[in-house]
């Protein structure tokens, strides 16, 4: 039997409806749009599963934020750019402007905007031109780099007195041959911990506090607190101190007490430092960030000056690459900073965003841990239990946006 030709294939009822391939229209939108576009979309698969749209006071986190974003977007967004994707006329509920719709780079020009000679040409200003296509992201400025907001230079210490026993301590047990200082070897991986103690320039340096963790220059790195036996102090970040060690051949490092870090003795030279809990918003100007920044908070806790500790926020994704505005600040009074701080992101990690992460100057992806979608005064609440020592009574409920009784 011959083999059927392909018109005789064609010719033949398409029972499965192979053949009717609806082709999706091709969208018009310029790229800066296209953002817009998906939350639109977002939107529309919210409005097909709850048969409304978003509220922006909702109990529940993720509907709030997707209600915030909507109600500054439904207000300026045109509903002929985002047709193809709003498929229940979302945009059409909302008022919006009578100014005609805006005008795409692909639209043919009008009649008065066709220059008549070069020196029209020349003399026409670039106010036209999409933000898209001059706009630089996450470049500091030349003048900025020159006037740096952040070094980590040597300033005296605030609280020397609570360390100084310990240095006092240490310099005894050198200089008895209780605690054994080695040199950096010339390719040593020199491990920098909470609690360790090195020479650096002649001086001990201890390592207060070690915040953190950020990305810098496209790895992992924190910003620490470095306590000298000269009452001074500097916050390098961990890489930074590196380098400095190996540099200074009279550098050495302090062996810790104990065989290891189930030893009990491991621990000895770590001091329960007070600090401060800073609540901080950000300015950020990343659309998914200013949109939300409102109940947007950062908790974190410093044994440093909270200015300084913030001050180098514009270069650090751990402050989402922004400047911050400090908006509380809570002194500790004989409570560890490091077990206040897990307490704290421990209470609240319901309402910590599962969707917020931010691109550094590499184009990685960091995911921040310390911010959360709160109000400032569910933080001062909290604040208030450990205080009183009833936190442990206590939880948030991300439902109802508050602080209710532990069941």
């Amino acid at each position: 039997m011959p083999r059927p030709t392909l018109d005789e294939i064609f010719d033949e009822p398409d029972e499965f409806g192979l053949l009717d391939v609806q082709l999706k229209p091709r969208g018009t939108r310029p790229p800066e749009l296209e953002r817009d576009a998906g939350l639109v979309r977002e939107v529309n698969d919210f409005y097909d599963r709850h048969g409304r749209l978003p509220n922006e006071d909702a109990a529940d986190h993720d509907e709030m934020r997707l209600g915030t974003i909507w109600s500054g977007l439904s207000g300026r967004a045109d509903p002929e750019v985002f047709r193809d994707v709003d498929r229940n006329g979302l945009l059409a509920m909302a008022p919006v402007d009578d100014a005609p719709p805006a005008r795409d780079w692909r639209d043919d020009p009008l009649e008065d905007e066709i220059p008549d000679s070069l020196d029209d040409i020349f003399d026409e200003d670039d106010e036209d031109l999409s933000e898209a296509f001059t706009r630089i992201e996450h470049v500091t400025r030349v003048a900025e780099r020159n006037l740096p907001d952040h070094r980590a230079e040597f300033f005296p210490c605030p609280d020397f007195e609570v360390f100084r026993p310990a240095f006092e301590e240490l310099q005894a047990e050198l200089e008895v041959g209780t605690r054994e200082a080695t040199a950096v070897g010339a390719r040593e991986v020199i491990d920098v911990q909470e609690g360790s103690y090195f020479i650096r320039n002649g001086l001990l340096a201890y390592i207060a506090e070690k915040a953190e963790m950020t990305a810098r220059g496209g790895k992992r790195d924190h910003r620490l607190r470095v306590i000298f036996s000269n009452g001074t102090e500097s916050d390098p970040l961990i890489s930074s101190f590196r380098k400095a060690l190996a540099a200074d051949p009279t550098a050495r490092i302090i062996h810790r007490p104990g065989l290891g870090p189930l030893d009990p003795d491991w621990e000895a030279d770590q001091l329960d430092l007070t600090g401060t809990i800073y609540v901080a918003r950000s300015r950020s100007e990343e659309p998914a960030i200013k949109e939300v920044r409102d109940i947007l908070l950062k908790i974190g806790v410093t044994t440093q000056d909270v200015n300084r500790r913030v001050a180098d926020a514009r270069n650090d994704p751990t402050f989402l690459l922004a400047a911050v505005d400090i908006i509380a600040t809570y002194e500790l009074k004989n409570l560890s900073r490091q077990k206040v701080e897990r307490l704290l992101h421990r209470f609240f990690d319901a309402a910590r965003p599962q969707d917020l992460w931010i691109k550094d100057r590499f184009g990685r992806k960091v995911r921040p841990r310390e911010w959360f979608y709160l109000l400032p005064e569910h933080v001062a609440q909290a604040v208030r239990a450990i205080r009183a020592g009833t936190l442990h009574q206590l939880r948030y409920d991300p439902e109802q946006q508050r602080i209710v009784p532990a069941e």
